[in-house]
């Protein structure tokens, strides 16, 4: 195919363009996130930031469960009847406001036994930014996401992020320095005024919510699903920053943390072509597995390339972290070496956890997950006593790896046992193209 004509198709395709917009939204936000990390590290200092990030890490593995799946729900069931918009969309108001407030009171209760007494304070109030605000963010991003609107979609992620960029310069030049308490105070702010602006910007954009309870009840058995789900992942992407805050080991918390945010910067632009591409699934649902595990096998085709570059890229440019967070993260460096393949096999789960998802499939990527979160729990439970960071850094490398092995297993496994109970293979209507709308 002639190069012009071919660049013509990938500019008619919904999908890339979609991708485009999560690519530039989120690159946009790359930046901003790094200045907003690099920032904030000579902000705290490594001791007061292995505080924070070992609080967050805590707080984030329950966060799922305050939208308890909602947004997913309703990319689910919107995407095939946009009538059913309103109550959805109230839906996802209902559930989290009720259930973030029940975490945020379970958080505040359990602070002593989770982080300490001391830290009461900091997990309270990131809990309420986090479960009150950055998650309806989350949902209302999906409402977004399933209308293929991914020019808001990346907005609103990177609205968040250059409010936390402005706060802490100004905090930065104001002060120099700051408490871990008082950074949590001022993320609570960021995120609460996030929130409120997505909520405005649905509101016009597609009009009012409609609150149904009975619905809601009906749907929260497989918005639990999704909450446990996501509750895994960021179990075995959290828990080992939680256990090394829990150890006291704060400063190598910190050390580990810098490098691992790096690691989640350079994944960025294999998670907007994914995330630009996960209504697909759902819409390719009706076809079973013959249809999204094809949509997988083309994304990985895509997106194992950009892994590899991403690999390369944090093992050269590591010695660059003491020059931009200061040197008391000079020990950040090895660090990075260490989990710079976390995005190749990162690539490889998502694609084929979001294909088992596309047919109603979530309990078995649930599975792979559940098995992952405490394979990652025992490894860190031996290694990060012994080895500190280097441990939990094994234990990631592990996990992320491990578990790219096991959904692949699974999709191919369940496709086939669709193919010998006879369901037909999708038409030509369910074949997806990358370079074709």
């Amino acid at each position: 195919m002639p190069l012009r004509a071919h660049v013509q198709r990938l500019r008619g395709s919904t999908l890339v363009r979609n991708s485009v917009w999560m690519f530039m939204g989120q690159g946009l936000s790359v930046v901003v996130q790094g200045g907003y990390f690099f920032v904030l590290a000579r902000l705290l200092g490594s001791v007061e930031y292995g505080v924070l990030v070992g609080s967050i890490a805590l707080v984030t593995m329950f966060s799922q469960y305050s939208n308890f799946g909602s947004g997913l729900i309703f990319m689910r069931y919107v995407s095939l009847d946009r009538k059913t918009f309103p109550l959805y969309w109230g839906n996802i108001l209902l559930t989290t406001l009720t259930f973030g407030c029940i975490l945020v009171a379970g958080v505040h209760l359990g602070a002593p036994w989770l982080m300490g007494t001391g830290n009461r304070g900091i997990l309270t109030t990131l809990a309420i930014g986090e479960f009150l605000g950055a998650q309806l963010v989350v949902a209302i991003s999906q409402i977004f996401q399933a209308f293929e609107q991914m020019r808001i979609t990346a907005t609103l992620s990177l609205l968040t992020n250059l409010l936390r960029l402005m706060v802490a310069v100004i905090l930065f030049l104001r002060f120099h320095r700051i408490s871990a308490w008082q950074w949590a105070y001022a993320s609570m702010s960021v995120a609460v005024c996030a929130a409120i602006v997505s909520v405005v910007t649905v509101l016009k954009k597609f009009g009012k919510p409609a609150f149904d309870l009975r619905l809601a009840m009906r749907r929260a058995g497989e918005g639990f699903i999704f909450a446990i789900s996501g509750t895994t992942t960021s179990a075995y992407n959290d828990l080992d920053k939680a256990m090394l805050g829990h150890y006291g080991m704060n400063a190598a918390n910190g050390i580990y943390t810098m490098a691992y945010r790096v690691v989640d910067i350079s994944f960025m632009p294999m998670r907007s072509i994914y995330n630009a591409a996960f209504p697909r699934f759902f819409q390719l649902g009706a076809g079973g597995l013959a249809a999204t595990s094809k949509l997988a096998v083309r994304l990985i085709r895509k997106t194992v390339l950009l892994g590899i570059l991403a690999a390369v890229g944090m093992f050269v440019c590591a010695p660059l972290i003491p020059f931009l967070a200061g040197h008391g993260f000079d020990k950040s460096v090895l660090a990075l070496r260490w989990l710079c393949l976390i995005p190749l096999f990162r690539s490889f789960h998502m694609c084929a956890g979001d294909a088992l998802a596309g047919v109603g499939l979530q309990p078995y990527r649930l599975g792979a997950q559940t098995v992952a979160a405490l394979g990652n729990f025992g490894l860190n439970l031996y290694l990060i006593p012994h080895y500190s960071w280097r441990g939990a850094a094994a234990a990631s490398l592990m996990t992320d790896g491990g578990l790219a092995v096991l959904c692949w297993l699974l999709l191919f496994g369940l496709r086939a046992r669709e193919q010998r109970r006879g369901v037909p293979s999708p038409g030509p209507s369910a074949e997806v193209n990358l370079g074709s709308s």
